[in-house]
């Protein structure tokens, strides 16, 4: 990737495949070992855009940042919210779980008609163990380390139909439960290649808006990790990621050759459904849906972005809470 005049081009052997204006970029993620010239490591970052570097199965490397950016007042008042985290943290769960049992009950309706009595009732059940849950979260005066444990409680149920939401043929692509660093099987490792490309959007977002992507609320600080980029997700992961998983797998876009076992254990997705999967995802990402607070369409690549300035209009004290994104 090099640039010429005001954009970036990406070349391969040579002959030119892309070329993309810097005005026009949010971030850059690059996958394993490209070439990258010192000009447009420069101007990426006097734009203000991240250059992320990840290894081929998208193990995070490096980051680019220009100067540091933001008003360092509502940084200050992220910080104070830290050692009170209750009410977003209270809002993140909320979002997540709502989205959760939407994609349950999504599924219902898709493919209800095909499932016997005891796979539907399975479903439903956890449905409404969902919604109690979240009614929980939402109207009991918890504490953050109870309302993580809620959250705990509603991923192993959410996870534990998961398997029926697959209809792929390939018995290789059945869902065994969570397994990650390294994932142990296709599904997870497509699910962690997701969260990754949506772990870079939120940090992107939650940067743009001037706050600390590394002090999070739900998350709990850790050196090197996003933990707010990570809070930012939660609620995003079932209906972003999730459902696009099931939607490549569903459709047969992805199929069991396409992973490879590695040494160790670790299964990877080859290159061929890397791209894929960035083309899908990209595709996804132009989609739009109804912002169930503004009340505006936006496409779901900008939600994180418009999350990230809800976040930062409660910590001003622009409005009472922060508003989860509810998929609809």
């Amino acid at each position: 990737m090099r640039k010429e005049g005001e954009n970036l081009v990406a070349e391969v052997d040579g002959v030119e495949r892309s070329r993309v204006p810097l005005h026009m970029l949010a971030g850059v993620v690059v996958f394993g070992a490209i070439l990258v010239s010192p000009a447009l490591i420069g101007a990426l970052a006097g734009a203000g855009v991240t250059l992320t570097l990840l290894d081929r199965n998208g193990r995070f490397q490096a980051r680019v940042d220009g100067p540091t950016a933001g008003n360092v007042l509502l940084r200050r008042a992220q910080y104070r919210a830290c050692d009170a985290p209750e009410d977003i943290v209270r809002s993140l769960l909320v979002g997540k779980i709502a989205n959760q049992r939407a994609v349950l009950m999504r599924a219902l309706r898709d493919y209800g008609g095909d499932y016997d009595a005891v796979v539907r009732q399975s479903i439903e059940v956890v449905t409404v163990r969902l919604a109690h849950i979240m009614r929980r979260v939402e109207l009991a005066d918890e504490t953050v380390e109870r309302m993580r444990g809620s959250e705990g409680e509603a991923a192993n149920l959410y996870f534990s139909v998961f398997d029926h939401l697959i209809r792929s043929p390939d018995a290789e692509l059945r869902w065994r439960g969570r397994s990650r660093r390294p994932p142990l099987d296709p599904v997870n490792a497509l699910l962690s290649f997701l969260y990754t490309l949506l772990t870079h959007d939120c940090r992107s977002a939650l940067e743009a808006v001037g706050l600390d992507p590394a002090a999070g609320f739900l998350h709990r600080d850790r050196p090197g990790r996003p933990s707010l980029a990570l809070d930012l997700m939660e609620e995003l992961r079932p209906v972003v990621a999730d459902r696009m998983a099931l939607s490549l797998i569903n459709r047969r876009q992805l199929r069991a050759r396409d992973f490879e076992t590695r040494d160790g254990g670790a299964v990877m997705l080859h290159e061929d459904a890397r791209r894929t999967v960035l083309t899908s995802w990209q595709e996804r990402k132009r989609e739009e849906r109804t912002h169930p607070f503004l009340g505006e369409k936006a496409p779901l690549g900008l939600v994180p972005y418009l999350q990230a300035q809800m976040l930062s209009r409660h910590l001003r004290g622009d409005i009472d809470a922060y508003p989860p994104w509810f998929w609809k």
